[in-house]
C-alpha cells in the first residue's frame, strides 16, 4: 500500500493561519487526524490549511492542491477588467488577474497565454449564453483559476451543439486543455444543453465557491484528475456522469480525490467515476444515479457518504493495471441503498476490505460481493437495519448477504 503524505502548507504557515480567527473541521480515521481550516486573513483574503498524515491510496500528494489553489480570493492590484460582448471572442495572452463582468451572448473568454503563465479569470456578476462555443476556453496556460468574487453571481451556459474548434471538439461550457482550478467566495451556475458542465484535459481543483452544473453529459470531467477540498459545494445533476476522470493513454491517472467540501450529485450513469482510483478522506458526498462510486481501487478514510443507486452503490472494477482491484473503508460514514434485482450495494470484482467507519447498507437483493477476499478488522457493519459482525459472504438470493 503507497502512503499518503499530505502536508500542503509549510509549517510556517500552518501555524500562522491557526494563530488566526477562523472556522476548523477536524476529522479522525484510522487512527490519523485530519485538518481543514478555514480562516479570514488581515488582507481580506480567505486560505484554507489542510495537514494530514493518513494512509492513502493515492499515495504522496504534496502537490494536489497548490497554496494559490486555496486562497479563495484573487490579488487585483493592477488586474485587468473585461465586459463580456455579444458575439465577441475576448482574447487573454498573458499571465495576470482579469475581472469579467456583464452580460452577453456569444461571447467566447479565450485563454492563449504562455505554456508558464498562470491566468485567473475573476467572475464578478457576469451571464453569458453561448449557442455552440464554450464561455470559457482555454488553449493554453501553465494553469488557468476561475474564482468567483465574493457574493456574487455569475451564469455560463451553452445551449446547443458544440462546434469544433479545428481539431479539437470542445464539450463543455468551461473547456481547458490544461489544469484548471475553480475557487471563489462567490456563486457559479452553469448550463450545457449538449455537453458536459466543465472538462478538463489535465487536472481540475475545486478549492471553493459555490457551483450549480446542469448538463447532458458529465459534470466534471477531466483527463488526468479532479480533487475537491475545503469549503467547495458542488451540486450536479447530470445525464451521464456526475464526476468523471479518465485518460486513454495513460491509465495511472484518471484519479478522483474529495479531501472535503459539500458534493451533491444526480447522475444518470456513475455519480463518481475515476478509472485509476477513487479517495475519498473528509467532507461529504450525497450520490444518485445508476452507480455512486465507481472505480478500479476505492478507499473511503473518512467524511461523510451517502449513496441511492439504482444499480451497484460502491464498484470496483478493472479499469487500469496500476491499481489492484480493491473496495477499502478505514474511516468515515457510508450510507448505501440500492435498488431490487441484480443490485450490489458493495461490490468489488476483486478484495473488499474495512478496518473502520460505519457502513449502513440497505439493499433487498445482495449487500456485499466480493470475486476476491473479505478482510474485516474493526468498524460497524449495519445491514438492512440489524449490525453484523463481518463482511457478509455473497450467496444467491436473500436480502442480507
Amino acid at each position: 500500500m503507497k502512503k499518503l503524505l499530505c502536508i500542503l502548507i509549510g509549517v510556517c504557515l500552518i501555524a500562522a493561519l491557526f494563530a488566526a480567527c477562523g472556522k476548523t473541521d477536524t476529522t479522525t480515521s484510522a487512527g490519523e487526524t485530519y485538518t481543514a481550516q478555514t480562516v479570514q486573513n488581515a488582507d481580506g483574503t480567505v486560505s484554507v490549511a489542510y495537514t494530514a498524515n493518513t494512509s492513502g491510496v493515492l499515495g504522496a500528494l504534496a502537490d494536489a492542491f497548490t497554496e494559490r489553489d486555496l486562497k479563495q480570493s484573487a490579488d487585483l492590484t493592477g488586474a485587468t477588467q473585461l465586459t463580456v460582448a455579444d458575439d465577441q471572442t475576448l482574447p487573454v495572452t498573458a499571465a495576470g488577474v482579469y475581472v469579467l463582468s456583464g452580460t452577453a451572448s456569444n461571447c467566447t473568454v479565450k485563454v492563449s497565454a504562455g505554456a508558464d503563465d498562470k491566468v485567473q479569470l475573476v467572475l464578478n456578476g457576469v451571464s453569458v449564453t453561448n449557442d455552440s462555443t464554450p464561455v470559457i476556453y482555454v488553449t493554453q496556460a501553465d494553469k488557468c483559476f476561475v474564482t468567483t468574487a465574493e457574493n456574487s453571481e455569475n451564469t455560463l451556459k451553452v445551449t446547443g451543439a458544440f462546434t469544433a474548434d479545428g481539431n479539437t471538439n470542445t464539450d463543455a461550457v468551461i473547456f481547458s486543455k490544461d489544469s484548471l482550478t475553480l475557487s471563489g467566495l462567490g456563486t457559479l451556475t452553469v448550463v450545457s444543453s449538449q455537453g458536459n458542465g466543465v472538462s478538463g484535459k489535465d487536472d481540475i481543483r475545486v478549492t471553493g465557491g459555490t457551483y450549480n452544473i446542469t448538463c447532458a453529459k458529465d459534470g466534471l470531467e477531466a483527463n488526468d484528475s479532479i480533487a475537491v477540498c475545503g469549503n467547495a459545494s458542488v451540486t450536479v445533476n447530470a445525464t451521464e456522469d456526475g464526476f468523471h476522470a479518465e485518460n486513454d493513454s495513460d491509465d495511472t491517472v484518471g484519479w478522483i480525490l474529495i479531501a472535503g467540501g459539500n458534493t451533491s450529485i444526480t447522475s444518470g450513469s456513475d455519480a463518481v467515476h475515476a478509472n485509476a482510483a477513487l479517495q475519498m478522506d473528509n467532507g461529504s458526498v450525497t450520490a444518485s444515479g445508476r452507480e455512486g462510486f465507481e472505480s478500479t481501487y476505492v478507499q473511503i478514510n473518512g467524511g461523510s457518504v451517502a449513496i441511492n443507486a439504482s444499480d451497484d452503490g460502491i464498484n470496483a472494477g478493472a479499469k487500469s493495471s496500476a491499481y489492484s482491484v480493491v473496495i477499502e473503508i478505514t474511516g468515515g460514514s457510508v450510507n448505501v441503498t440500492v435498488g431490487a434485482g441484480d443490485t450490489d450495494a458493495i461490490d468489488a470484482n476483486g478484495d473488499i476490505i474495512v478496518s473502520g467507519g460505519t457502513i449502513t447498507v440497505t439493499a433487498p437483493t445482495s449487500s456485499f460481493d466480493y470475486d476476491g477476499t473479505a478482510t474485516y478488522t474493526g468498524g460497524t457493519i449495519i445491514v438492512n437495519g440489524e449490525t453484523v459482525n463481518g463482511i457478509p459472504k455473497p450467496s444467491m438470493g436473500g436480502g442480507r448477504r
